[in-house]
């Protein structure tokens, strides 16, 4: 999620705002986001993690910490990885920016 223009970091700054508008604090900021995930990623979709295609099927976060936790599966198991380590394939999922959203304001903490 480097490398971005101007103009797409001004985008996703915006998806940001409208997710954290009446938020006070980190962590009411984060569970917005989260909300903003939730209801806008069209799941499933494909995607890779150490090279493997998987299948996304929906993503969590944990209760005491700001991560975001992909759930998948590879060859008929589920499991449960980090966002940060999918490789994403196109077409990216319908909603992507929200994921994007949320990587950008992680930085910002």
């Amino acid at each position: 999620m480097t490398g971005k223009s101007k103009d797409e970091q001004e985008d996703i700054q915006e998806f940001i705002e409208e997710a954290i508008i009446d938020c006070y604090g980190e962590d009411e900021e984060f569970t917005g986001i989260m909300n903003m995930i939730e209801d806008n990623i069209v799941c499933p979709f494909e995607a890779k993690i150490i090279g493997e295609t998987v299948k996304i099927h929906d993503f969590q976060y944990p209760e005491n910490a700001y991560s975001l936790k992909a759930i998948c599966e590879h060859k008929g198991k589920k499991y449960v990885v980090d966002a940060s380590s999918i490789e994403w394939l196109k077409p990216l999922p319908e909603g992507f920016k929200w994921i994007e959203a949320y990587f950008q304001w992680y930085k910002s903490i």
